[in-house]
């Protein structure tokens, strides 16, 4: 079951998987919840480190105002460093998926002396505008102006029983959500920048490794290409597509943890330190 904190008058819902000094925070995808991560919060547990999963403002069993100037990337980015007050940590990996990947950026961007490494899946950048609008404009017509059909859908997939399959589980809960604040969520999004400009990513040092898929005109395998140019200590990393690291996580996963590891080694005194 998660816990909750309190950030500027809201309830954040988070889950705390394994234990010890290395934490990491995985963030989910737009509209979905911290639950699309719990596979991998437990594989990655088990290797021995702290995994946070964490359900942003608007999502899963985070408060849900229906207020779109409440929804925006530097405000998740924000919620991200809450986190870390309210559990007393000085820094943490951020690790996200889409809209947890630009989370993840204005994380980093803003507080880089709290981020010790990132992995970022799929982020949303200067190349994927034409594909988000294709995607989300209709969505964001259909929770806006069609919310009465789309109450209907929610109260009658609450009533479908998912035998606690996490697949079906994660998709059928971001259906059963109220769309109101859902529609908020998207419109806050996009009135607002969808990622940290190019020249602030390029100032970014923490450590990162990128995922990429092929095949995924929302999040183009260029828009993960380029940032790995842009950033100064980045890897990228080919997934095969946005189901590897769901249904086929081996690979991806052993990836993850090593960078991980890597992460939290003992970073190297610069000689001014040392003097």
């Amino acid at each position: 079951m998660p816990s909750f904190f309190a950030h500027e008058g809201r309830r954040l819902a988070y889950t705390v998987y394994g234990e010890g000094p290395r934490t990491t925070v995985l963030l989910h995808g737009l509209l979905l919840s911290q639950k699309m991560h719990r596979p991998l919060a437990r594989a990655l547990a088990r290797e021995g480190n702290r995994v946070i999963t964490l359900d942003l403002l608007g999502h899963g069993r985070s408060d849900r105002p229906r207020d779109m100037t409440a929804y925006s990337m530097p405000f998740f980015g924000e919620q991200v460093i809450a986190l870390l007050d309210h559990l007393g940590l000085d820094e943490a990996v951020v690790a996200g998926t889409s809209l947890g990947a630009n989370a993840t950026l204005e994380a980093a961007a803003a507080h880089p002396d709290r981020v010790r490494g990132m992995v970022v899946e799929m982020p949303v950048l200067d190349n994927a505008l034409l594909g988000c609008a294709i995607a989300f404009t209709p969505l964001m017509c259909a929770l806006t102006f069609g919310e009465p059909v789309m109450k209907g859908v929610s109260w009658f997939t609450r009533k479908v029983p998912t035998g606690g399959i996490w697949g079906a589980d994660v998709l059928l809960d971001t259906v059963r959500q109220q769309p109101g604040p859902s529609a908020a969520v998207l419109q806050g999004l996009f009135f607002g920048r969808v990622a940290p400009h190019r020249d602030i990513r390029r100032t970014i040092a923490a450590p990162a490794l990128v995922i990429g898929h092929d095949r995924d005109p929302v999040h183009p395998f260029s828009d993960s290409d380029a940032l790995v140019n842009e950033l100064p200590n980045a890897r990228l990393l080919r997934a095969d597509s946005f189901l590897e690291l769901r249904m086929t996580p081996e690979r991806l996963t052993s990836e993850i943890a090593a960078f991980l590891a890597e992460c939290w080694k003992p970073r190297r005194k610069t000689r001014s330190a040392a003097a």
